[in-house]
């Protein structure tokens, strides 16, 4: 039996519709770029298919049946379907993507709350954003740029430096309260803590190493919570189980909105910081140029209205 539902011959299809929106096979012909028989036969190798007439043949031109009048429809939509899919993809092909690496604290806290201005500004670029609270090496990852902190020091890639390492504890406000906090180092030493998971080799400030500077032990009172990434150490810190170290500028917009406050005034700065990486051997192009800008920038930015800006940066 034959199939009732078989596909015409697709390319009589476009000389069909071409046909019809001029009502002239010589004005279709002209727009094809073939001849006036040809696009004649495409027409009535079609009818054939169909069983159909799809024109009446007039003195002065052609004119549509019934049966073309219902072909014409479905054809269009099709065509213009096929289109808008077709001018997706090209331009999807024509789009940048560049896809960053940094970690979890950064991603949420820096980065996330800013891709709506990133877009404004570099509005051909997309962008993909992998993370991770492990070290990696860059050049064995297919990625584009990273987020990095450490010592500025990556073989084989260049490092721009982003943001030092600026250390403060915090909590929330209702914990400050109700362990009497004055601000001082000495108030956390028999506190419940907030851990971040570090392997080895120590890549950020730990609480050892900050009470370290402050001349300090911790008391090792207890209760005290480690966890493998930082958006889950603010988490806990502004449900109030414990004080958290938090990194500027990554905290400062939860301690302008009250959902944390310092524990103790004064910053703590390392050696240390955040540095955008990039291999080099990858590519660039004018958009790259542009976020490698913006992040500079915008760090920057954010460092000079940290409230927890080291008195030297001033």
């Amino acid at each position: 039996m034959q199939d009732m539902r078989r596909l015409p011959p697709l390319q009589s299809l476009v000389f069909f519709e071409a046909a019809v929106r001029h009502l002239s096979f010589t004005a279709a012909a002209q727009e094809l770029g073939t001849s006036q028989p040809a696009v004649s036969q495409r027409i009535g190798l079609l009818e054939d298919d169909l069983g159909v007439p799809l024109f009446k043949r007039e003195h002065r031109g052609v004119s549509l049946t019934p049966e073309g009048l219902q072909l014409v429809t479905a054809v269009r939509e099709s065509l213009s379907s096929i289109g808008e899919v077709a001018a997706k993809i090209r331009a999807r092909r024509e789009r940048q993507v560049l896809t960053v690496a940094t970690d979890f604290g950064f991603a949420t806290y820096w980065l996330m709350p800013r891709l709506a201005a990133l877009r404004e500004l570099v509005p051909e670029l997309d962008v993909r954003i992998v993370t991770s609270q492990n070290q990696f090496d860059i050049r064995g990852e297919p990625v584009d740029m990273a987020v990095a902190f450490g010592d500025g020091h990556w073989p084989g890639c260049s490092a721009t430096p982003l943001l030092p390492e600026i250390v403060v504890p915090v909590c929330s406000p209702t914990f400050y309260t109700r362990q009497r906090l004055s601000g001082q180092a000495a108030d956390l030493r028999t506190l419940p803590l907030l851990h971040l998971e570090s392997a080895e080799p120590q890549r950020w400030l730990l609480w050892e190493g900050w009470f370290a500077a402050h001349g300090l032990r911790s008391a090792g009172a207890g209760h005290d919570l480690t966890l493998n990434n930082y958006p889950l150490v603010i988490q806990a810190a502004m449900a109030g189980q414990g004080v958290a170290l938090g990194w500027a500028p990554l905290v400062d917009a939860l301690v302008r909105s009250g959902q944390l406050v310092a524990a103790v005034a004064a910053p703590q700065r390392t050696a240390r910081g955040y540095f955008l990486v990039e291999p080099n051997t990858r590519r660039n192009s004018e958009a790259l140029h542009r976020f490698r800008r913006w992040m500079v920038q915008e760090c920057a930015q954010a460092l000079q209205a940290s409230p927890f800006k080291p008195p030297s940066d001033l």
